[in-house]
């Protein structure tokens, strides 16, 4: 005789099957407009609205990264979410990074980038807190992003990892920041207001 299967057993083991399944960007592709997910190696992540904070960080990031581009008459562009990232050349990663800078522009399609940004900026919530520190930037080292920034406006941080040198440094929101894939530009974060 089976045994009973009790509502949460049935639903851990539906959650468990979910988690089993591998996601193509053909699924993520076919969402509707007003849901925005990622994929990392075929796992689905639901994204949810941001916060104004996230938002107003996002604005003076690239607000300072376009101006600084636009005035030195640079090559480079700044590019905010969303936008996709067709990280790798499989069909299981799709990412929506909050700010990228894109320096070889034949990278760059009408949907978005394909292959490693050159700058890589995604700014925690908490959420996406375990994805940013630990399976974002592993994947964006691996897949040859230049520059890597977290930034956390609850702990007022920015941790920048230089993927070439293997180095990582640490500022604080008193702090300015160089942002070192282009030459000369150091983003002061104490004119952002918390």
């Amino acid at each position: 005789m089976p045994a009973y299967m009790g509502e949460d057993e049935v639903i851990k083991k539906n959650m468990a099957l979910a988690q089993e399944k591998i996601y193509t960007t053909d699924y993520i592709e076919n969402l509707p407009e007003n849901v925005r997910a990622e994929l990392i190696d075929g796992q689905l992540f639901f994204m949810e609205a941001p916060t104004t904070t996230h938002q107003r960080l996002l604005g003076f990031l690239h607000g300072t990264v376009w101006s600084y581009i636009r005035e030195h008459k640079g090559s480079c562009r700044v590019y905010p979410a969303p936008l996709a990232v067709y990280l790798t050349k499989d069909n299981r990663t799709y990412l929506e990074p909050d700010i990228i800078v894109v320096c070889s522009q034949d990278k760059m399609k009408e949907n978005g980038c394909l292959g490693a940004p050159d700058f890589v900026a995604e700014i925690v919530s908490p959420s996406t807190q375990s994805r940013d520190y630990l399976l974002k930037l592993n994947k964006y080292q691996t897949a040859g992003v230049r520059e890597y920034w977290i930034l956390d406006a609850k702990k007022a941080t920015i941790h920048v990892y230089h993927f070439a040198d293997n180095t990582k440094y640490t500022y604080g929101f008193e702090d300015k920041a160089p942002l070192n894939v282009i030459d000369g530009l150091v983003v002061d974060f104490s004119e952002f207001e918390l």
